[in-house]
């Protein structure tokens, strides 16, 4: 069983270091000049890489654009907060309630990032015809899958009693 669980944190673990990349990693919508995440856009020029800010265009409403920072940010509170209640309920609470706090905190953190991601790839870059999405906007997405099993094995491990 500690094996299991050691497993479990290190998968844990693993989301939220690449939700965290994803969130931060500047690589959500890249071409050969131009690298654009959530938060600003840098582009190369002169031999080096300068910080702009996202376009002012329709296609990219302020209110679409906050409602991805802000399920970006809450995704990684919900699954840093998912980590500590998993620790914490190893040394507190009975066997059949242990890891429902941590499955609710991951399927929370599941959720928000699939709404980043989705809105991202629905409302922006949809008239470029130059480049692709980026190592973040991946990572986005296999932080997604990686939360959503951590959410399944915790609610598994929740119903278990030996």
């Amino acid at each position: 069983m500690l094996v299991l669980l050691a497993g479990i944190f290190l998968l844990h673990l693993t989301g939220i270091i690449l939700l965290l990349v994803a969130t931060i990693n500047n690589a959500w919508w890249v071409t050969d000049t131009i690298s654009t995440d959530i938060w600003a856009r840098w582009v190369w020029m002169n031999g080096a890489w300068n910080y702009t800010d996202l376009p002012d265009i329709h296609t990219y409403s302020e209110e679409y654009l906050q409602a991805v920072q802000a399920s970006s940010v809450l995704a990684c509170i919900f699954s840093i907060l998912g980590l500590f209640v998993f620790v914490a309920q190893l040394f507190t609470l009975d066997k059949g309630r242990r890891f429902a706090f941590s499955g609710i905190f991951q399927l929370l953190a599941c959720l928000c990032i699939m709404i980043a991601a989705s809105i991202y790839t629905d409302r922006f870059h949809k008239n470029e015809a130059s480049g692709w999405y980026g190592s973040s906007f991946i990572l986005a997405w296999i932080s997604f899958v990686l939360s959503f099993i951590s959410c399944i094995i915790y609610f598994v491990l929740r119903k278990k009693t030996a």
